[in-house]
C-alpha cells in the first residue's frame, strides 16, 4: 500500500493505493493555516487514520506547494509561507517513524499522469497546475526531476515572456519580483486582471462562467489568459520541448483554453512549428495526491520507479 498526501493551502488530502494504482481509501481535512506544528500533526493523523481503516502499513509520499532545499533540507519557495524554513521532511518522518518522500505538488501531478494518467507512456511530461497559484513540474520516464537546486519546472517564477508595455513592470509577486508568470495566469491573477480591466469584482469561476455566457469583458479576460499561457508554454518548449503538457487546477477545466492555446503556440515557438499535445489531467484534482503516493517504487522492493 502506498499513501499519498497533498498539502494544499486550504486542505490536506490523503489517499492510499495498491500496487495496481487502485484507490483504497481517501480523506481530507482543512489545512491549519499559519500553524506549522498543526500542519505536521494533521498530515500524520491522516496517515494513521488510513492505516487504521485498511489494517495495513504503507509507504508515505507527500506533495507540497514548494520544495526541499538540497543545501539545507528545509522547505523553500512555498506560497504557503509558514512552511518555509522548516524541516518538514524530517519532522513528518519522525512523527510517522519511517522515511517520508517529499516533492513539489506540480511534480507529483506530472508523475501521476506519466504513470497511469493522460500522459502514460510519455518520456518527458510537463505538468501545469493552474489554481490559486501557478505550478509547473517535470517528470522524466516517470521520475520527478527536481534539478540541482530543487526548482525544476518552476516556470511560474520566470517573467511573463514577450511582455507588452501595458504588462510592465507587472504585479509584485510574493517571491519579491515583479511580473512573474504566476501573477498573470493563476486563478488569483485572472481575477485581478479582470478587476483592473473592468472595475468589476468576480471570482475566477464566475469569470469563466460569464465567458461561456457571452460576457464581452469576461471573453476578453480569458483571451488574455490564453495568450499569456501560450507565451509561457512556448518558453518551456524552447528549453525542454516536452512530449506533452498535462493541466490540472481549477482553470484546467475550461475546455476552450486547449484549442485556443494550441493555435497561439506557433506564434512564439522557435521555428513556428509545434504539435505538442495539451491534455487535461486524467485524475483531475486527485493527480497531485496520487503522484505523491507514486513517489515510491511501483514494484515492492524495486530500486526504481517503473511507470
Amino acid at each position: 500500500m502506498r499513501i499519498g498526501i497533498d498539502l494544499g493551502g486550504t486542505k490536506i488530502e490523503a489517499l492510499a493505493i495498491d500496487d495496481a494504482g487502485i484507490e483504497l481509501v481517501r480523506h481530507r481535512v482543512p489545512t491549519p493555516r499559519n500553524d506549522y506544528a498543526g500542519t505536521i500533526l494533521a498530515m500524520a493523523d491522516l496517515v494513521r487514520q488510513i492505516e487504521r481503516e485498511t489494517a495495513q502499513t504503507g509507504t508515505v509520499g507527500a506533495g507540497i506547494p514548494g520544495t526541499i532545499s538540497n543545501l539545507t533540507g528545509l522547505v523553500k519557495n512555498a506560497n504557503s509561507t509558514w512552511l518555509n524554513g522548516q524541516p518538514l521532511r524530517e519532522d513528518l518522518s519522525a512523527q510517522l517513524a519511517r522515511e517520508v518522500r517529499i516533492a513539489n505538488d506540480a511534480n507529483c501531478l506530472a508523475v501521476s499522469e506519466a504513470t497511469d494518467g493522460a500522459a502514460a507512456g510519455k518520456a518527458v511530461v510537463f505538468g501545469v497546475i493552474l489554481g490559486t497559484g501557478c505550478g509547473g513540474g517535470l517528470a522524466f520516464n516517470g521520475h520527478v526531476h527536481d534539478g540541482r537546486n530543487g526548482v525544476g519546472g518552476e516556470w511560474g517564477h520566470n517573467p511573463l515572456p514577450w511582455a507588452t508595455p501595458a504588462e510592465l513592470p507587472g504585479p509584485l509577486c510574493y517571491c519579491g519580483h515583479h511580473g512573474c508568470l504566476e501573477m498573470w495566469i493563476s486563478g488569483t491573477g485572472v481575477a485581478r486582471d479582470f478587476a483592473e480591466a473592468t472595475t468589476r469584482t468576480l471570482t475566477t469561476q464566475e469569470i469563466l462562467a460569464a465567458c461561456e455566457a457571452g460576457d464581452p469583458d469576461a471573453i476578453a479576460c480569458v483571451e488574455r489568459l490564453e495568450d499569456r499561457l501560450a507565451r509561457g508554454l512556448a518558453h518551456v518548449i524552447n528549453i525542454v520541448d516536452p512530449d506533452v503538457f498535462v493541466f490540472g487546477g481549477g482553470l484546467s477545466k475550461a475546455a476552450r483554453i486547449y484549442p485556443n492555446i494550441a493555435r497561439r503556440l506557433q506564434d512564439f515557438v522557435f521555428g513556428r512549428e509545434v504539435d505538442t499535445p495539451l491534455l487535461q489531467a486524467k485524475y483531475g484534482d486527485s493527480s497531485g495526491v496520487r503522484g505523491a503516493a507514486w513517489l515510491w517504487p511501483a514494484t515492492r522492493g524495486a530500486g526504481i520507479h517503473t511507470p
